[in-house]
């Protein structure tokens, strides 16, 4: 069978212009770039306070922010400085996905002062470097005599992951290879530890990473040994005798993180925590950590793409059916509790006790972009766009100066400050964390993004996602140019205009939100082909000036959750287009969860460009329930309760927590 030509954008080629994505994309570049650089070298005083990390937990995080050390690190490292190693054990990750961030954005508007800053953080990098390949700040600081003897926590190969993800990144943005070959030196000594061979240490990473990164490590300098590396981490992971109890073992019981894990075992699920309890063909549901377990299965996808493993694809599309059929968020938020930041069990998804960490809906656009490249479905593309724009949006102050790692459904700040459970549930968001891996991993993300919106089979270009932008494509055997146009996520009107003569297939994607209600025309003649697999297929022979309009529909919905989520029955969540919506205090009083919305009231959208950087609202009547008297008993035999007519407001969930501390809920109880 002849092999497709597969392909995403390059993001040199795709211009986001306006809107929503338009304006976040702007932003990262202006304002979050620079201020994160600040961080990294702790020149940010908003984000410096004065006072130790020790005790923080890697959940929580405060108004002030904490300083990074990272740059300080890799200059004690090389020698540039005196001091000791401060922070996470994989903090050098934060500068490697800042890196990662900043070569995306010299793809698509070179900026030679930016690229001079890089230069220069790559020799520091260079000079960090041991002599044998070797590159991590806290095992050359700290446990020069331990490296390779902790993989299950202390991240060294996830750490490497990132650094040759931004090496490959930056080789692509401007052909500079001093990164690129600082990492296959690094690559080629973990070659040299790990692998089936007798002499060869049998592991595996404790957190996931450097799975994907070897793949892309592959693509660009065509290495076979780094795609076989890939395809040992994935295949070993899980086998017998597991690797993690020998090293354990080597190690007397000694524990990185004792202040997190009692005596081995990554708090009460053993190895279900970091994916080993199974070989990956074996697994039926994704379990414990859920930013692991997106790497994972990126890696998966991308092995099982490479060589042709039809049984590891499909185990990875079983994984993934089952995570968005029970175990994702409304939101595509996913991780159910702050134990571990991990998945719990089928239809757990509690609004106030919810993880969903930004890093873990970054993960899923990975993941999903890549089971895109396997085949076409629109399915993968809706998900995507429901973790964008939720949860990873929402990871993001509007200004760009702070950040979410937990992303909750349901917020009472008086619980989060007193309650201890509810303490990874924060009503503001931090200037930064101790465990600072969400705010540039989101910022690699939206850097990136124009790799996400088009993916090219053969000569068919499938749209992903909407949002206004110029592209210039690369078919299998042709060029082309288009143009989109539309206010999405805020009205369902686009506008495809066609820059290229050329016979080639055009396919939009009707999302399942939309798929009993839309329609599209060509040069003003009604489209009438059917969706397949959640995409229209228009094959023409397209003339430069070709128009096609789409139109979705953008009635706010009401949506329900399967009973078996047990937090939700009764209650109901507000939709409108792709995002989700939400109650917040600031407009609608205190007391949300005396709030009802009666089965008949009818949802009005209205824009407010004057609002929040401009959003739509939903307007409703619902009810409040009435307070009892301040001294009345706190349970009671029978109640008359009384309720008022209140005048109900939703804003997009992206945009809670701008306007200082409040109560949220995405779920209200219907009546």
């Amino acid at each position: 069978m002849a092999e497709h030509y597969i392909a995403s954008a390059k993001i040199q080629d795709v211009t986001i212009s306006e809107g929503l994505l338009g304006r976040v994309s702007r932003l990262v570049k202006e304002q979050v770039l620079p201020y994160q650089w600040e961080i990294l070298n702790d020149l940010a005083k908003d984000a410096v306070p004065d006072h130790s990390i020790e005790n923080f937990s890697v959940a929580e995080g405060n108004d002030e922010g904490f300083p990074s050390h990272c740059i300080a690190n890799f200059k004690i490292a090389a020698g540039d400085e005196k001091g000791d190693f401060y922070g996470m054990v994989f903090q050098d990750s934060d500068l490697a996905k800042w890196l990662e961030a900043v070569s995306y954005q010299i793809m698509s508007a070179p900026d030679p002062e930016l690229e001079k800053t890089v230069d220069e953080t790559i020799d520091l990098i260079g000079r960090a470097q041991q002599e044998d390949g070797y590159l991590n700040t806290y095992f050359t600081i700290k446990e020069p005599g331990n490296r390779f003897t902790n993989l299950c926590e202390c991240h060294e190969l996830y750490c490497a992951g990132h650094m040759m993800e931004a090496a490959v990144a930056y080789y692509r943005a401007t052909g500079k290879d001093k990164l690129l070959k600082i990492m296959c030196r690094m690559a080629d000594l973990i070659d040299q530890n790990f692998g089936p061979e007798e002499n060869k240490r049998h592991g595996y990473p404790g957190h996931e990473e450097i799975e994907l990164a070897l793949v892309k490590m592959y693509e660009a300098t065509q290495e076979e040994r780094y795609l076989k590396l890939a395809k040992y981490f994935i295949d070993e992971r899980g086998t017998k005798p597991l690797y993690f109890d020998i090293e354990f073992e080597k190690r007397n019981h000694a524990s990185h993180f004792s202040y997190l894990y009692p005596p081995y075992g990554m708090y009460s699920n053993g190895p279900k925590y970091a994916q080993y309890h199974l070989p990956i063909r074996e697994q039926k549901t994704f379990e414990g950590h859920a930013v692991r377990c997106m790497y994972m299965a990126s890696g998966a996808v991308d092995v099982a793409r490479l060589t042709g493993d039809q049984k590891l694809l499909e185990t990875c599309r079983e994984l993934y059916r089952n995570m968005v059929q029970r175990r994702m968020y409304l939101t595509g938020g996913i991780g159910s509790t702050p134990k571990a930041e991990m998945f719990t069990s089928d239809y757990d998804l509690p609004n106030d006790m919810v993880y969903g960490e930004t890093c873990a809906s970054v993960g899923m656009m990975f993941f999903t972009k890549r089971l895109l490249e396997t085949e076409p479905k629109g399915d993968y593309a809706d998900t995507m766009e429901r973790a964008l724009l939720n949860t990873c949006l929402a990871g993001m102050s509007l200004d760009g100066k702070s950040f979410f790692y937990v992303n909750p459904l349901e917020v009472d700040p008086i619980v989060s400050k007193e309650n201890p459970d509810r303490a990874h549930v924060l009503p503001v968001r931090p200037a930064w964390f101790g465990c600072a891996c969400c705010p540039p991993n989101l910022s690699r993300m939206i850097t990136s993004l124009a790799e996400y919106i088009y993916t090219i089979r053969d000569n068919e270009v499938y749209l992903n996602l909407y949002m206004s932008n110029h592209a210039k494509l690369c078919l299998k055997d042709r060029e082309i140019e288009l143009d989109v146009l539309t206010e999405y996520p805020y009205e369902g009107l686009i506008k495809i205009q066609i820059q290229s003569d050329g016979d080639y297939s055009i396919c939009f994607r009707i999302p399942s939100w939309s798929k009993d209600k839309w329609s599209g025309e060509i040069n003003g003649r009604e489209v009438v082909e059917k969706p397949e697999e959640g995409f229209v297929r228009l094959e023409r022979s397209w003339k430069k000036g070709d128009t096609i309009l789409l139109e979705l529909d953008f009635e706010p919905k009401r949506v329900y959750a399967n009973p078996r989520v047990s937090k939700d029955v009764g209650k109901v969540a507000v939709q409108c287009g792709p995002l989700v919506y939400c109650l917040e205090e600031k407009d609608n009083g205190k007391g949300l969860q005396r709030i009802y919305l009666p089965k008949e009231a009818q949802l009005q959208l209205v824009r407010r460009k004057d609002k929040l950087e401009g959003i739509n609202e939903i307007h409703t009547k619902g009810l409040r329930l009435s307070e009892l008297e301040e001294d009345s008993a706190l349970y009671i035999p029978d109640a008359l309760w009384s309720y008022e007519t209140v005048d109900l407001v939703f804003i997009p969930y992206y945009a809670w927590a701008n306007r200082g501390e409040n109560e949220m809920t995405v779920w209200i109880h219907e009546k």
